[in-house]
């Protein structure tokens, strides 16, 4: 694969208590590349989000290894099922939290792109939930990442606005192209976004099949499956 950005193999991860182990995640290998969009989908509890932590590198208590290729502390934008917009920070001024690295003119840039210039000086409380997650969204690719995680980003919305969501996040994957790990129950969602699903089966979750939905180059979407 070319331009691989993170490569994780995983033999085995458990959470554990005064009383017992339990057993989240069997063994998993997964590849990402850049500009590559992986959607994970699975049963509730089954460790998607789990995945996601230790992708973002907030869960370390895992057998296995997480290896990146380019820097060796890449920048992860994250977008989370709720917006988390502080609320006494205009929407600009949210956008531009990560102040190290997010860049005014791309905050500018991503504002227009998801049509929100109007609202760049609006509280969040002014906003609606779709507005927030556009804004939660621009906030992820302020800082120009090299992956974004994406951890059930629509679940609470109807279909048409989560529709309407989605449309707004390929928008500004167009605008600031970037590796996505999207975590989603939605399988429609997955197949509309997703270049590649991995579908997890129950704990300890293992990869029990592949779906290539889209091939490089932009070749129509297909049903290869790889199990």
């Amino acid at each position: 694969m070319a331009d691989v950005v993170l490569r994780l193999r995983i033999e085995g991860k458990s959470f554990h208590t005064d009383r017992d182990t339990l057993p989240v995640l069997g063994p998993i290998e997964l590849t990402l590349a850049a500009r590559e969009i992986v959607a994970i989908v699975g049963p509730s509890g089954c460790g998607k989000t789990t995945l996601l932590r230790i992708v973002a590198g907030l869960d370390t208590d895992f057998v296995g290894e997480l290896q990146w290729f380019g820097n060796l502390l890449p920048r992860i934008g994250q977008v989370f099922q709720e917006p988390r917009l502080l609320p006494w920070r205009t929407v600009r001024q949210n956008i531009l939290l990560a102040q190290h690295y997010a860049k005014p003119d791309v905050a500018d840039h991503l504002l227009e792109a998801l049509d929100l210039t109007a609202f760049r000086d609006s509280y969040p409380g002014k906003l609606s939930l779709g507005m927030a997650r556009r804004v939660s969204i621009a906030r992820a690719f302020a800082i120009e990442p090299e992956l974004v995680l994406l951890d059930e980003p629509f679940v609470s919305l109807d279909a048409a606005m989560a529709e309407r969501s989605r449309e707004v996040l390929l928008k500004a994957w167009h605008a600031r192209p970037t590796a996505g790990l999207l975590v989603t129950h939605d399988h429609d969602e997955a197949a509309a976004l997703a270049d590649r699903i991995l579908v997890l089966g129950c704990r300890p979750a293992r990869i029990k099949e592949e779906r290539v939905v889209r091939q490089p180059q932009g070749t129509p979407r297909s049903a290869i499956i790889r199990r």
